[in-house]
């Protein structure tokens, strides 16, 4: 991130905050991870799924698509169709994510403390995060619901670094909020670096949102990377290179000149991508090159990088939104999948997938998500 860092403040404040708590020495112990991988189905060349990124925090819709599969079997039942209603996988990934914060929760090592979902102020997607809330309860562990201001105004550290926020002492911090600049003022600042100081089990600690900007996908698919990370393991290797699309630097110097014309040239062939969560910020066709040709002799381009733009096979089918008509459309899909680890020390305690995502939208949208009311949940259907 050495190039990114001089470019993009966003990254830069966060990992300023990584190396003062790395310096000051880890307080936390038990990690945990709630990570989404999403895909698309490329149909150029060689057909198979690639990857579009990973997703380190606040990775949502586990909670809602939990239902979405329960729905869609219903109304083919309702329908008669039973045997098509056979060929839609059971899917929960509110269980799975509540397992791994409850893992976390019980390494932690006290029955008293709670976890803190740490929310926006104005909150849009509450549903989805009661579902996980709801499964935790479950299992009789405590959570409540807190923004950064509460943490600036309510949280303080014991000698220990144990957090506590309105006197209730902090097992597990889970973020669903967090990953753009604009909900940073230096309150918030302030209260993340609280947060990253102390004992509690952050999902996910710095360290780990650091890892999930596009800048690092983009450094894990150079040659010999994946052979450092995975010394020993050629086959798991290939299978995971084998998802990866074209990612390429626009770091400055000679490689980077090179990529950047070429996209300048021809922009339909890639997405330009900043170092941003939360959809809606990739960059296409003549934007892209307008963007591109603005930036190509500045250090700024380094804030970004390239993606080779994937082509999916589209598909015909109905998408229920609000306020908009049912009608068929041409549509493309987008699968994620879940996974969880928890890692206490150097032992791993916890890795596994926690179900899948499928996120289904209009071919005329290029960016753009459920969120922003462009695309919907769906189920994959087993042919």
């Amino acid at each position: 991130l050495s190039s990114t860092i001089k470019v993009d403040d966003f990254t830069a404040r966060l990992f300023r905050i990584y190396m003062q708590v790395l310096e000051e020495g880890l307080a936390q112990t038990v990690f945990l991870g709630i990570n989404r991988s999403d895909y698309m189905f490329d149909c150029g060349g060689t057909a198979a799924l690639r990857q579009i990124e990973i997703n380190t925090i606040a990775a949502s819709f586990g909670g809602l698509t939990s239902r979405t599969a329960d729905v869609h079997r219903l109304v083919l039942n309702v329908l008669g169709k039973t045997e098509e209603a056979s060929h839609l996988l059971p899917n929960n990934p509110a269980k799975g994510l509540a397992l791994g914060i409850a893992k976390a929760w019980e390494l932690y090592g006290s029955q008293r403390a709670v976890v803190m979902f740490l929310v926006e102020d104005v909150q849009r997607n509450i549903f989805d995060q009661r579902c996980v809330e709801n499964e935790l309860w479950n299992r009789n562990i405590r959570v409540v619901r807190k923004r950064f201001r509460d943490v600036f105004e309510q949280g303080s550290l014991d000698a220990s670094r144990r957090l506590f926020v309105d006197g209730q002492e902090v097992a597990v911090v889970y973020y669903r909020e967090g990953y753009v600049p604009q909900v940073y003022d230096q309150q918030n600042w302030e209260a993340r670096l609280l947060l990253e100081r102390s004992r509690a089990v952050k999902c996910p600690d710095i360290a780990t949102q650091l890892a999930g900007t596009k800048k690092v996908q983009q450094e894990l698919s150079r040659p010999g990377t994946l052979e450092k990370l995975l010394p020993g393991h050629p086959e798991a290797i290939a299978r995971i290179r084998a998802t990866f699309a074209g990612l390429y630097s626009l770091d400055e110097g000679e490689e980077g000149d090179r990529i950047a014309a070429t996209a300048i040239a021809d922009p339909d062939r890639f997405v330009l991508k900043p170092q941003r969560e939360g959809g809606g910020n990739n960059l296409y066709g003549e934007e892209l090159r307008e963007v591109l040709e603005k930036i190509k002799d500045s250090p700024e381009r380094t804030s970004y990088i390239l993606m080779d733009k994937i082509k999916p096979q589209p598909a015909l089918n109905y998408l229920l939104r609000a306020h908009s008509p049912l009608q068929v459309s041409k549509c493309i899909s987008e699968l994620g999948i879940f996974g969880v680890y928890v890692r206490q020390g150097q032992e791993l305690v916890l890795n596994q997938a926690a179900g899948h995502l499928l996120r289904t939208k209009a071919i005329e949208h290029a960016d753009g998500g459920v969120a922003a009311g462009v695309a919907v949940l769906d189920t994959p259907y087993l042919v």
